[in-house]
């Protein structure tokens, strides 16, 4: 038995493809990716480092287009805006999702793929039809402002406004949008994660006496904790990219009223010639969405540790 050979080692290599094998089957991957994500990114952080208005010579200008980006007023209030954006994207969607699958967790529902399916529908339409839509439910003789119209009838306040030109409301209409989109993503994840938390924890929770509440701080929030690690960095990053929706409902107006980051990469790269202001702004953008994705990774793996 010492003498014999196994089969592995006859041919005088280990079984399998080499390693490098391995990277032939990844290279049309890696290509692509590298074309179209790569090295426009590095591009894009070079553009950054010059005064260019898209067509004449270039100037060296440094870091001064990123120093721009925050001494600018109106850019600084568009990542502000971006702040309110992520509150109305990622943190009430996920607290909605929360409230529905607690609910769910405590009882069955009839229906409940049918009424899954109509929530994830907003996922799979496209924003700028979304933003179409959203521009008539916000119009004057829309469905809010009737609404609105019936209930001053009542004897309430007249609430009816234009939203979207409103320079205090546009921008939380346009995030009541974003919830709207990115509840549909939050509950499927969550459900999803729900069926994997034993029904005997619900069960011993029950009988510990524990209500709605404590059995959702006790049992569902832990067990959930990697869904909403994933829901919040998808819509996190659904926020800080948010250009479609506020280029198609608002423009950016009135005013600076709605104008986020990624709305003023294209403002300033195409409609006032700052191409490396813009570039700035869109390599500080992809810092951020790095920068979030890794701290809410990080936070997950803290609590599991």
């Amino acid at each position: 038995m010492s003498g014999s050979k196994t089969p592995a080692l006859e041919g005088g290599r280990p079984p399998g493809e080499p390693r490098r094998i391995g990277w032939l089957y990844v290279l049309p991957a890696l290509l692509v990716y590298g074309a179209f994500l790569l090295w426009p990114l590095v591009r894009g952080a070079q553009f950054s480092l010059y005064h260019w208005d898209g067509l004449g010579t270039a100037t060296w200008a440094g870091l001064s287009n990123y120093t721009a980006t925050w001494s600018d007023p109106v850019l600084r209030g568009a990542f502000g805006h971006l702040l309110v954006l992520v509150a109305f994207y990622a943190v009430l969607p996920c607290c909605i999702a929360f409230v529905l699958v607690g609910a769910i967790s405590r009882t069955r529902i009839r229906g409940l793929t049918f009424f899954r399916t109509v929530l994830f529908l907003p996922q799979v339409v496209a924003m700028v039809a979304v933003a179409v839509a959203w521009q008539w439910v916000y119009s004057a003789d829309g469905p809010v402002n009737t609404v609105l119209g019936w209930l001053h009838a009542l004897g309430l306040p007249d609430w009816r406004r234009g939203w979207l030109g409103d320079f205090t409301f546009a921008l939380p209409a346009v995030g009541l949008v974003g919830t709207w989109v990115g509840i549909g993503l939050a509950l499927v994840l969550f459900l999803a994660g729900a069926q994997k938390i034993p029904r005997e924890l619900y069960e011993a929770a029950r009988i510990d006496g524990a209500g709605p509440v404590r059995e959702f701080l006790a049992v569902t929030l832990p067990g959930l904790r990697r869904e909403l690690a994933v829901a919040l960095t998808l819509t996190t990053i659904m926020a800080i990219r948010n250009f479609d929706l506020i280029y198609m409902a608002t423009g950016g107006g009135p005013g600076d009223a709605t104008k986020a980051p990624a709305y003023e990469v294209y403002n300033r790269t195409f409609n006032t010639g700052e191409v490396g202001l813009g570039c700035a702004i869109g390599v500080t953008l992809a810092v951020l969405a790095f920068a979030a994705t890794a701290g809410i990774g990080r936070l997950v793996e803290g609590r599991d540790a």
